[in-house]
Parts: structure tokens; sequence; C-alpha cells
């Protein structure tokens, strides 16, 4: 079975070289040299030419240079783990078995940009890590592998993303047989139960002190690293926010947002129905006792 592979993030490393490890015939590798857009990107060219595969750095995997460069390599199937534009049906047909391309979520749910994030935010418990067959639109077609996984409230992006990687390394080791020996079964989704998450916006990463404590905590976790973390906007500045910790604070007679307790580098901040103390910061100069944020 020849593999041309596509990926340019943390995830797209850790299954290629998973991919190696079980000797998948990986004819060709397509990513970027850096992107602004990921941020866990990943250099993928080092294992490539440890490994002697081929490789083609890409802007646009849709180029008439893509396509003809991938055509030439008569790949069986195309993976696309870890890539952030959709896929043309150019090169969805190159490929007589397709495109398998992976989305963390338990779809049909929750196609659509920034799943694992956008899971945090929202406070889930639980998702998926889901493998399917690309088709033209985002995150619709049959499914190959899905396992669920949790997400517990110990968890910020970087755990959550680790157990995302260790599930699909699993889940590749028991589709590659199948798909190599054509005996692997597709699982159609029902759109009627599909949602789509739209794309972030800096916005989004803001921390409203009108917001609940609870919602607070989750976004600070959600945009933990690899991500850009969350921020506080303070003296016409922004300053990112790794890690904060729920508060119990019976006195609801204060304003959201007001600090009151400073200790070291932590300080604590008025909520909606509680506090938070800000824990892991980049602020240079830390707010005063009865500042408002």
């Amino acid at each position: 079975m020849r593999v041309v592979f596509v990926g340019t993030v943390e995830f797209s490393l850790r299954t290629l070289e998973e991919l190696i490890s079980l000797d998948v015939n990986i004819v060709g590798v397509c990513t970027k040299k850096s992107s602004v857009l990921n941020s866990d990107f990943a250099d993928l060219v080092p294992v490539c030419e440890t490994n002697l595969i081929p490789y083609l750095y890409v802007d646009n995997i849709n180029s008439e240079k893509s396509i003809e460069w991938i055509e030439k390599l008569s790949p069986d199937v195309i993976f696309c783990f870890g890539w952030s534009s959709l896929l043309k049906e150019s090169v969805l047909n190159i490929a007589p078995m397709g495109v398998v391309g992976y989305h963390p979520s338990k779809l049909p749910k929750n196609r659509g940009r920034h799943p694992l994030i956008w899971a945090i935010v929202l406070g889930l418990e639980n998702s998926a890590s889901t493998f399917f067959f690309m088709d033209k639109d985002a995150d619709s077609g049959d499914i190959l592998s899905q396992v669920d996984f949790d997400i517990s409230y110990q968890d910020d992006a970087q755990s959550v993303y680790k157990g995302m990687v260790s599930v699909a390394l699993s889940q590749i080791k028991k589709f590659i047989p199948i798909l190599q020996n054509g005996t692997y079964t597709k699982i159609k989704q029902n759109s009627k139960n599909s949602n789509i998450w739209r794309k972030r916006n800096k916005l989004d990463g803001l921390i409203d002190f009108r917001m609940n404590s609870r919602t607070i905590y989750n976004l600070t976790r959600a945009l933990n690293k690899p991500y850009i973390g969350a921020h506080i906007n303070y003296n016409k500045k922004s300053f990112s926010v790794w890690s904060v910790k729920e508060i119990n604070n019976p006195d609801q007679n204060i304003e959201p947002g007001k600090v009151l307790k400073t200790n070291g580098r932590v300080f604590m901040v008025k909520t909606y129905d509680g506090a938070i103390e800000v824990v892991d910061h980049d602020f240079e100069i830390i707010p005063k006792v009865g500042e408002y944020l």
C-alpha cells in the first residue's frame, strides 16, 4: 500500500513516526516550512530525511504543482493528518482508496474549527478521535475509526492533546492492516446530527470577569500551550494567562473585576459568581488590591 502523507503540526509528526515504525510504505510527504496559523507547527523534514522519504514544501495543497507531484508517486491512499485547508476534489480523487483525514471530535457532532479548544471551553467531559474518508465538505466523510476519550476537570489543552495523540496512535495500529488487506468498512455520517464549530478570533480568548469562574477556568485551560493562551487587558496592554484556580467567594456584594488579594505573582480577582486566582501569567507588573480588570 503506497501512502502519500500530508501534515504540518505536532500531531502530523507523531502519526508519521508511527506509520514509519509500522513499516508503512510512505512514498512522499507534503508539508510546510512554517505556519502562522498553527501554534503546534512541527517540522516533518528531519524525519523524512532520516528515513529517505521524498518531501515537498507546499503552500497550496490544491495547486497544480502539488497535484502533479502527488500523482507521480501513484499513491493507493493519501493520509491528511493536520492540515488547515480543505482539499479539493482534484486532490481527493488522486488515490484509488481516497484520502483519510482526522478530526478530534465525535463526528458527526462538532465538525469545523478548533475542536479540542471548543470542547474544553464548553466544559465537555468527553470527545472522540475520528479517522474518516475525506470528501469535498468539512469533516463529513465516511468514518473509518472512532474512539472516545474523556476530558477531566484537571485537563488542559496540553494534556488533552497528549491523550488524543495516544488514542489516535492506537487506532492507526489497528486500521493499517485492514486498509492494507482491503477488509475495512466505512460508517456513513448522519448529517442531521451534525453541527459546525466556527473559527475562533482574538476576542474569544479575552477573560472578562463578568463571566462566572468556571467559564474563565475552562477558557484558560483550553488555550494553554501549545495554543496561544487566554489574555487579560490591563493598562492598555494584553497579557497572556496560562493557569487560574477557582476560588469560592461568598461575598457577592463586590463588583466583578476587582482585585481582592495578591500573594507574590498570584493575584485574586472577583468574578460574577465567585473569584479566581491568576496563577501563571505574563504580567509585567502585578495589579494592586482594589484595582479593576
